[in-house]
């Protein structure tokens, strides 16, 4: 049951227009020029990100998925009985779903996404599935601090699942800081049980982002839609190419939209140029070890607890424990 009215934290239009031109114009004015990945996630993006998932080159998700469902018992003992679930960049929570089955007398489940439209059909799919359930969307951007409504219903503990190895998404420098942020949130005790790509052979991380069909080229591409569609940008969309590749001295992926001409793009009064070959990062994907997963916990204020890896240890899913929660 969707306990109570959709939650959309700065549910002003004009207020999230003004935020998304401020941070596009700050990024494409920026050496080398940036747009951040948490805008790829409009209803198309959303969207075109699921067919991703189904990807044969993409193997994160099924990976994830296979951890999970050999896991996912194990990981409810660990969470413990009447536990608040909060989960961050739900999707369509098809991996939430082998959690919930396994989890005794939740509490209640907080999904938070930036999609709205997105965000809405997935709650009330899993309020037909699980009808006795107290779901509390929320839609927002939970990279930024935001206070939740919890359920009535009294928990033991508060967990945050945070699948699909988005923290990757982030420098390991933010990466701490939303930990941190996170420590705050679930309290002294509390939980986080996170998704993580691991570090691997070249080709396989390159061919994940690469994929034949040219839907991550599409996703990519659909950023630069959307700044057309709702800020009144002129982006011409197909004088930018998909790049992406890994750069293994930072351990991550870099995807790019690189610029095939000398040309100007205008959004509103402002004019940003582009030289013949220049590109727009537009997300980085962090790869981790073991080792580098314990110094980030560590610094976040969390104790790394438990490890689970498939058999060709590509991905992670982590269980990690608040130590502290005083990180402001």
């Amino acid at each position: 049951m969707i306990t109570t009215a959709f939650q959309h934290h700065g549910a002003d239009s004009r207020l999230a227009r003004h935020r998304l031109r401020t941070d596009v114009l700050n990024g494409l004015r920026s050496h080398p020029k940036m747009l951040p990945s948490k805008y790829f996630y409009d209803e198309a993006g959303s969207q075109l990100f699921e067919q991703i998932t189904t990807l044969e080159e993409y193997y994160p998700t099924r990976t994830e998925l296979a951890v999970m469902e050999q896991h996912a018992l194990e990981m409810a003992d660990l969470l413990g009985p009447r536990c608040l679930l909060i989960e961050y960049g739900s999707g369509s929570s098809t991996k939430t779903r082998l959690l919930l089955d396994q989890l005794r007398e939740p509490a209640g489940y907080v999904p938070i996404d930036i999609s709205d439209v997105f965000l809405r059909s997935s709650a009330e799919a899993l309020s037909e599935q699980y009808p006795d359930l107290a779901i509390l969307p929320i839609c927002a951007d939970f990279t930024q601090p935001q206070a939740l409504a919890l359920p009535m219903t009294e928990a033991s503990r508060r967990i945050v699942y945070f699948p699909g190895s988005t923290i990757g998404n982030l420098t390991p420098q933010q990466a701490v800081q939303l930990l941190r942020r996170t420590a705050d949130l679930v309290g002294l005790g509390g939980g986080l049980l996170l998704g993580v790509d691991l570090k691997k052979d070249r080709r396989v991380l390159e061919e994940a982002y690469n994929d034949r069909r040219g839907v991550t080229a599409a996703f990519n591409r659909n950023i630069l839609v959307r700044l057309n569609r709702e800020l009144g940008a002129d982006f011409a969309v197909d004088r930018f190419a998909h790049r992406a590749f890994y750069n293994d001295v930072e351990g991550r992926i870099e995807m790019h939209l690189v610029s095939d001409r000398r040309h100007r793009v205008t959004l509103g009064p402002a004019a940003i140029c582009f030289a013949a070959g220049e590109s727009i990062c537009t997300e980085y994907s962090y790869k981790y070890e073991g080792e580098e997963l314990r110094i980030l916990a560590r610094a976040a204020g969390f104790r790394l607890e438990r490890i689970w890896t498939d058999d060709r240890n590509y991905f992670s899913v982590v269980f990690l424990t608040a130590l502290s929660c005083t990180h402001g």
